[in-house]
């Protein structure tokens, strides 16, 4: 069975999602329903609950696979030297730990990098999640070293490491501060709640 992700607004942004499954048997995961064939599938936060930085809080309840890659998360961790709970925040905030994700700019796999970015990472198979996790990792920790900064380097993950650059930081973009704003709570709750430990 095929899964097609239809997003057409920030994946770091709260809404809610609905899903149709389509006589070929494709099934379509979107935020923007365009018939009545579509069911809710889940509404992306917790009423009146937040992350440690005041972000709403994710429906982290109903993603079922969502400690099914830690002991990948801890290798990447090793190799990369990033926390753990750190890659798997980005996974969460870019995919919600699908590792079959397709957005509309072309991004794939469990950590949604572009094919010309995973190719520069060593990435044979985009959408394996093992090979998506090391490459991701291995990109986030080139944004580490290069600006120093967890939080520049989640900007630069998302907006590109030239924007980051032109603006001395996170750019001025709402997608890009909405972003890192779910991802580094996201990181703190890993962090402080639930730990990778697998």
């Amino acid at each position: 069975m095929l899964l097609a992700l239809a997003l057409t607004v920030s994946s770091a942004s709260a809404r809610d999602y609905y899903t149709y499954t389509a006589p070929n048997g494709t099934v379509v995961l979107t935020d923007s329903p365009d018939h009545a064939g579509f069911e809710l599938w889940w509404s992306d936060t917790v009423p009146d609950q937040t992350l440690p930085n005041g972000v709403p809080m994710p429906r982290l309840d109903r993603i079922a696979n969502l400690d099914a890659y830690d002991s990948w998360f801890i290798e990447a961790a090793v190799e990369e030297g990033l926390p753990a709970e750190l890659i798997k925040a980005v996974a969460v905030a870019e995919s919600r730990m699908n590792p079959g994700a397709i957005s509309r700019a072309g991004a794939k796999g469990l950590m949604q990098m572009l094919p010309s970015t995973a190719r520069a990472m060593g990435v044979a198979d985009i959408f394996d999640p093992h090979e998506s996790i090391k490459g991701g990792a291995a990109y986030l920790a080139k944004q580490v070293a290069r600006f120093g900064r967890y939080e520049s380097a989640v900007a630069a993950y998302n907006a590109g490491p030239e924007s980051v650059q032109k603006y001395g930081g996170i750019p001025p973009y709402d997608e890009t501060r909405t972003y890192v704003a779910r991802v580094m709570g996201l990181y703190e709750h890993f962090r402080d709640n639930r730990r990778v430990t697998q």
